[in-house]
């Protein structure tokens, strides 16, 4: 394992390679991968993904990953450690640096949204135009445009949030979606009992005020994004079905199974099964609106 720091709050810098210099890497610190050329695949976290030229990627603290290289990739790596996430003055964003950390549960390309894809691509272009060119207040600039693309991973990772949440909902109930995500493999952290305890509020108020606000009971809301990190997992990973309901808390992989079929119709191995083959050649920006 090679573990990799940054000397700066924020750096920005470009490679061209046809093979990964670094296997099974890990950081402490955020990256924002943008792919200008090249085909190939990402492994994040026992995850394996296609990637291609367009595509941006978020790595968080911790994550282990590597790079399997099909054909020759250019690379603009911006990265950024979460001190700066959490002292920096953003004007709207609440909890930004657990949105960001949303990304890892969902590993791939951050973007959904067509506009704000083409507006990654005009930032990316400036910060390689400034690289090049340097002069006075030129970090000044790059900051600014790092800023504007931490901003724009942001409100395309809050699309991928489940449930109806957003950026102006109440404060309190962002900080209980993001109790459950930091604890969605731990079942025991995720009760309404344990969850009222850790905010001071009793079950019955939780039940009814968490449902105001998200439109959803609170056990949909948990049920919901377990089912999303499942499907991913059978998508990106080889794990097998018992080690997939160890990760998610099950007792085992019948009971994990039962949970899964009652969600979306289908066993775990049929949906594996009916998944498609990961191709780095046609794979595209997803869900784009």
């Amino acid at each position: 394992m090679v573990k990799q720091n940054i000397h700066q709050a924020v750096e920005v810098a470009y490679l061209k390679t046809d093979h990964c210099p670094l296997s099974n890497r890990q950081y402490s610190f955020f990256e924002m991968v943008y792919l200008i050329s090249g085909r190939g695949f990402v492994n994040i976290n026992g995850n394996r993904m296609a990637y291609r030229d367009g595509n941006l990627l978020l790595l968080t603290p911790n994550d282990h990953h590597h790079y399997e290289i099909v054909v020759e990739t250019e690379f603009l790596l911006i990265r950024f450690s979460d001190s700066y996430i959490r002292n920096y003055p953003w004007k709207s964003i609440h909890h930004l640096e657990c949105l960001l950390f949303y990304a890892t549960k969902l590993s791939g390309c951050v973007m959904r949204c067509k506009e704000d894809s083409l507006l990654v691509e005009k930032i990316v272009d400036s910060l390689l135009f400034g690289m090049k060119l340097g002069g006075v207040y030129q970090q000044d600039l790059d900051m600014n445009l790092v800023n504007a693309l931490i901003v724009i991973a942001a409100r395309n990772i809050a699309k991928l949030r489940p449930g109806n949440v957003r950026d102006n909902t109440d404060k309190r109930i962002l900080e209980i979606i993001n109790h459950i995500e930091r604890n969605i493999f731990i079942p025991e952290q995720l009760t309404a009992a344990a969850i009222g305890d850790t905010f001071g509020i009793s079950q019955t108020y939780l039940g009814v005020y968490f449902k105001k606000q998200c439109g959803e009971t609170l056990q949909q809301f948990i049920s919901g994004y377990r089912i999303r990190l499942i499907e991913w997992r059978l998508k990106f990973s080889d794990l097998r079905i018992n080690e997939l309901a160890d990760e998610f808390g099950f007792a085992d992989g019948s009971h994990l199974n039962k949970f899964f079929k009652k969600q979306k119709g289908i066993s775990l191995s049929g949906y594996r099964q009916a998944l498609p083959r990961l191709d780095p050649g046609s794979i595209r920006t997803p869900n784009l609106h």
